[in-house]
């Protein structure tokens, strides 16, 4: 993996706090997050901000690209407009490159068929079964879990919407922004306040 461009994907009623913890560190450590909306038309967020997107989604190529971020949304569960960035995932998994889907983005997979065999996790169990989708037996408790793809495929990882921090550890390891040790002393200083944990991250 060459590239050092995280895509994140933003949309009208985007959870606007989900992925902060991944691209706030992931920034200081030497990688670029461009936006990708649906066009280059402003979006607004959960949270009442206004984005401007870098590019639109049919810009938007894997191969310039280190992972697709996808971050929940009202608007995953009302209708087909987010469709298309299921979609783009898809594209992005078959040529071997990672996507972080986290709460209603991992319903938004589901419904693609990208959930099916594959290790995930999501906000409850029911929820992913309402899409309809047949990956239940691969569906784990737990706070963030990655599957690693295998040879052809690339790697994906799934958060439930109370998990902002262990989704961004998951992507953290994935990309290789800390060794393993490090990579639990930043968990447990940002999840669990941990004050030990400070002095081996700046070790």
């Amino acid at each position: 993996m060459t590239s050092t461009t995280v895509h994140l994907a933003v949309y009208d009623t985007f959870a606007d706090w989900e992925p902060g913890f991944a691209t706030a560190h992931l920034t200081q450590h030497g990688h670029t997050v461009r936006t990708v909306g649906p066009t280059t038309a402003p979006v607004t967020t959960m949270g009442g901000l206004r984005v401007q997107p870098d590019l639109a989604l049919d810009e938007l190529d894997p191969r310039g690209s280190s992972l697709l971020l996808l971050t929940g949304a009202s608007l995953w569960d009302n209708g087909d407009d987010l469709a298309p960035f299921a979609r783009a995932a898809r594209t992005f998994l078959d040529a071997g490159v990672p996507v972080a889907a986290i709460c209603g983005a991992t319903a938004g997979l589901a419904r693609e068929g990208l959930l099916d065999d594959r290790r995930h996790t999501s906000a409850v169990s029911f929820y992913l079964a309402a899409t309809g989708y047949t990956g239940g037996a691969h569906y784990i408790e737990a706070d963030a879990v990655t599957d690693t793809g295998g040879v052809s495929r690339g790697a994906l990882v799934t958060a439930g919407p109370t998990e902002p921090v262990a989704f961004a550890r998951e992507i953290l390891g994935l990309l290789g922004v800390y060794e393993p040790k490090k990579l639990d002393a930043w968990y447990r200083l940002f999840h669990d306040s941990d004050p030990s944990a400070y002095e081996v991250l700046q070790g």
